[in-house]
């Protein structure tokens, strides 16, 4: 089926598949909180073809549950729906390609494959019951290296002969080459050579017998003992003489929370098994290990002298030293080797479990001596865009001396080359603005990623020289432009949305005053009958000074008692004042809602948001629920001063990190809110996930007092206005357990103004409509009362 795109200022119509359904232009919460389908389906999952020629996305384009896949040619803009049996190996687009990119391995259902990227046909490497994995080509282009049964394998290409390259076994060795199940058994074996004289004749007899058998034997590789931890991110060196694994060392005697399930379909209470709480890190600590082939030897990779290992955070002096305290050197994560193209040099990234350190070093694989390239400290916690603790941006520039790196080091994450032998560092990007997701071209002649440098809310693709220098911005749409760059850099296939449109796809040449031409359109008509509303962009004075970023909705005819909603978005660092489509929004949605009743709402990025650099991201270090709410309650008398709101009617509500602020602001500033909704709220940070609570707050035993002043449940004797608590019980993100605490905490202290809304079948994120309907007539419900 071929579809012409002539018009395309119109709906694309693809036959079976238009939009007709019509619908009213009032607004109801039952209306907004339906299955979302009712929007539009927006297309994703971009990818190109090999040639560039084309590229393929998913699209359920009628709302009707099933997502079919679709081809679009830009030269001619013709659309294809593919059918099953043109679809191409999807999964092809996950492999990796051999040094002249005529040739591309990939794996699917446990085997391995490879593609004729000019033909496109496949050819099947392995057929076997066994799991194989992670393909590469080897540096010499000969072998295809694989995994299998967690050790690492390699097949070559003209003969066929498949090695096996590592032997990890989870037993110690004994000395005649068996093993050990236990050290009871090693006790014995050893007792026993040591008192009867004709077993250890008979032991010296076999192992000399053994040992001349073994000389007619090929040769295998050794056998290395990991005990109870399987290894990962097995690897070759380029010159295949080493190596590298990692060994995730899991936290003993963690203890792992359980979540009752009451609406299961036995007819019985079941448990669900969930994550621990903070002080429990789901790793006690990586290491690299070098396995030398050659030798048959196994060594560690030492990270007890690099620069700084053994600085103490600088939040312990609050706390008095406790007995004869001994400096030791901090627990690491340490990654695997990233290597050069001419297979020479290799680097590596080491980040520190307490968060604060990440080290950038080049490594002697012979040797495993470590160099130190980039040290990146921060007292609060180490991140930002392109520096995750699970891996930052990190690779070499095509000359093989420099490698490039994101970094925070002037206040905003930046994109940096370092020369390794001279050490000399280079800001390639600078400004205040984030850079995203950069890449080298397939010309290893440019840079191109995403930045925030037009506006904080908004994303737009640039073009740079390799060498830094003035970049081209080549997106010019409001809103955030997600670009899938063609294989040979001429089209960019955009997935946009603004404030008011959903995602959508565009096509666009690569160059910057090319004609931007839209490909899909996705919204219903009857998401369309309504006039959604473009929010206000604000800035608001905090108290400190500071120039807070919002949203901000105003009614055409406000409420005769002239009340007003602050929204506070989840996940703390996340932004949501920008003029993208929100992942919000349904709340967007319930907002043009409040607005149609009277409403005026606010929509603040408060400190610890994402986009603003490091500041912003870490001024809720060891205090969540201070800056992050002296900002909502700035937001309240901004909206007093500003637009004439009642201080008496303004109420607050979020969802998770949202509603860790509402509880907070309802218990902490009372005199400010009327009322407030907090759902799926965090309590009790000592309750919540290592992960991301260790960053903000260190951890309860190391750091009580940041968990004491942080922590809602610590002021719920501050509550004198109406709350509203939602939450769902099956929710493995913030459990149910916090909210039955802080319940608990509510009753003893005597609490009537406060009711509880329980979702037996809901788990973090609500699935089922009927659950988002109770739970926002609930809150609308508290507001008309309180507010009006």
């Amino acid at each position: 089926m071929k579809i012409k795109l002539v018009i395309l200022v119109s709906l694309l119509l693809l036959p079976g598949l238009s939009f007709t359904q019509t619908g009213p232009t009032s607004l109801s919460i039952e209306k907004i909180m339906q299955d979302s389908k009712w929007i539009g389906v927006s297309p994703e999952g971009i990818f190109w073809s090999e040639d560039g020629s084309k590229f393929y996305f998913n699209w359920d384009s009628g709302s009707s549950g099933k997502t079919d896949l679709y081809s679009f040619i830009p030269e001619d803009h013709n659309s294809i729906k593919i059918e099953q049996k043109d679809k191409p190996d999807l999964l092809a687009r996950y492999g990796n390609y051999n040094k002249d990119k005529s040739e591309k391995v990939f794996g699917r259902n446990g085997d391995i494959f490879i593609l004729n990227v000019k033909t496109g046909k496949t050819f099947q490497l392995t057929n076997t019951l066994d799991y194989e994995s992670s393909p590469t080509f080897s540096f010499d282009q000969e072998k295809i290296i694989y995994s299998r049964g967690g050790n690492l394998f390699s097949s070559h290409l003209n003969t066929g002969q498949t090695i096996q390259l590592t032997n990890f076994t989870s037993s110690p060795p004994r000395k005649d080459g068996k093993t050990y199940t236990n050290e009871q058994e090693k006790w014995l074996y050893d007792q026993q050579l040591s008192l009867f004289q004709v077993i250890k004749e008979r032991k010296i007899k076999n192992t000399e017998a053994n040992e001349e058998k073994s000389l007619n034997k090929p040769h295998r590789p050794k056998e290395i003992f990991t005990g109870k931890e399987r290894p990962g991110n097995i690897q070759l060196s380029p010159d295949e003489k080493f190596v590298t694994y990692l060994i995730y060392k899991p936290t003993k005697d963690s203890k792992s929370t359980k979540i009752p399930n009451y609406v299961d379909e036995s007819g019985y209470t079941e448990t669900n098994k969930a994550r621990s709480k903070v002080g429990t890190p789901y790793f006690e600590t990586v290491e690299l290990f070098i396995y030398d082939i050659e030798n048959d030897t196994v060594y560690q990779v030492s990270t007890n002298q690099i620069p700084g290992i053994n600085k103490q955070p600088d939040y312990l002096s609050e706390y008095p030293i406790k007995g004869d305290t001994k400096i030791s050197s901090r627990k690491v994560s340490i990654s695997s080797p990233v290597w050069s193209e001419d297979g020479i040099n290799a680097v590596l990234e080491i980040n520190s479990l307490d968060y604060k350190d990440r080290w950038i070093m080049l490594i002697d694989i012979s040797s495993g001596d470590l160099k130190l390239l980039d040290h990146q400290h921060d007292e609060a916690w180490i991140g930002g865009p392109g520096i995750g603790w699970w891996g930052g941006v990190l690779g070499w520039m095509p000359d093989n001396k420099k490698i490039y790196f994101q970094s925070e080091e002037t206040g905003y994450s930046h994109l940096y080359t370092i020369n390794i032998e001279n050490g000399k560092k280079k800001a390639l990007t600078k400004g205040d603005f984030e850079v995203y997701n950069p890449f080298i071209s397939n010309d290893n002649k440019s840079w191109y990623f995403s930045s925030n440098e037009v506006n904080s809310g908004e994303r737009h693709f640039y073009k740079m020289p390799l060498k830094g220098g003035k970049a081209i911005q080549l997106t010019a749409m409001e809103g955030s432009n997600k670009v899938t760059l063609s294989p040979d850099g001429k089209w960019m296939a955009i997935l946009f949305s603004s404030a008011t449109q959903t995602w959508d796809i565009y096509i666009k040449k690569n160059e910057s005053e090319a004609k931007t031409i839209r490909f899909t359109y996705s919204q219903s008509e009857e998401f369309k009958s309504y006039s959604w509303r473009t929010p206000s962009y604000v800035q608001l004075k905090a108290s400190d000074g500071v120039m807070v970023p919002a949203r901000l909705y105003l009614p055409e005819t406000p409420a005769e008692s002239k009340p007003a909603v602050i929204f506070v978005h989840g996940a703390g660092y996340l932004q949501n004042a920008h003029k993208w489509w929100s992942s919000y929004f349904r709340e967007y949605m319930f907002h043009n809602f409040l607005v149609d009743n009277g409403y005026t709402v606010l929509d603040i990025d408060y400190r610890g948001s994402a986009g603003y650099g490091r500041d912003w991201r870490t001024a809720i270090y060891r205090h969540m629920g201070g800056k992050d709410l002296s900002d909502q309650v700035d937001g309240a008398r901004y909206l007093v001063k500003e637009h004439g709101i009642s201080s008496e009617n303004i109420g607050i509500y979020g969802g998770s990190y949202g509603g860790f602020i509402t509880l907070m602001a309802l218990f902490k500033d009372p005199d400010v809110f009327g009322a407030g909704a907090a759902l799926r709220s965090v309590t009790d940070w000592a309750h919540y996930s290592h992960g991301y609570t260790a960053n903000i707050l260190n951890t309860p035993v190391m750091d009580s007092l940041a968990y004491v002043r942080s922590s809602p449940i610590y002021f719920a004797e501050g509550l004198n206005k109406p709350l509203l608590i939602c939450h769902g019980m099956l929710d493995d993100n913030v459990h149910f357990q916090d909210v039955v605490r802080l319940a608990q905490r509510l009753i003893e202290l005597g609490k009537d103004n406060w009711e509880m809304a329980i979702y037996p079948v809901e788990r973090h994120g609500f699935v089922e409509p009927s659950s988002w309907t109770d739970e926002y007539k609930r809150i609308f419900k508290l507001f008309e009362q309180n507010l009006k």
